[in-house]
């Protein structure tokens, strides 16, 4: 995002809130030992402290699988509801934070401490709020 994009999104003089999208291959979870998904989890807790403890995080929560979800579409008025995901991906989206901080260059220095980035992807977007 430009400097200019980013400025005209923050209002004067306060933070800017950002979603922090966690991209991971569920079957990962399914195929690593107890100890290991352990040892994952525990990386996720010590990262969210870490977040409150600095007074940046506002939300966050891990999703159930992609098996229980749910897509809606509605075209000429009818509604469809397909199960699962709309996409068919290597990662799926398996949580997020939500953060405040003053810039993107802080929000994408949380994204890199996130253990989701050393496994997959996380996707750093402006919160557009209504």
């Amino acid at each position: 995002m430009s400097a200019a994009h980013e400025a005209r999104l923050k209002l004067k003089g306060t933070d800017m809130k950002y979603m922090l999208l966690i991209h991971t291959r569920e079957s990962d979870y399914a195929e690593m030992s107890k100890a290991e998904g352990e040892k994952r989890t525990g990386a996720y807790m010590a990262y969210a402290q870490a977040m409150q403890k600095a007074g940046v995080i506002r939300a966050g929560d891990r999703l159930k699988p992609v098996s229980t979800a749910s897509t809606v579409r509605v075209s000429n008025g009818k509604t469809k509801v397909l199960d699962g995901p709309y996409a068919e991906t290597k990662e799926q989206l398996g949580g997020y934070f939500i953060i405040e901080v003053p810039d993107l260059d802080e929000a994408l220095s949380w994204a890199a401490k996130c253990p989701g980035a050393s496994h997959g992807a996380i996707e750093v977007r402006p919160i557009w709020e209504m």
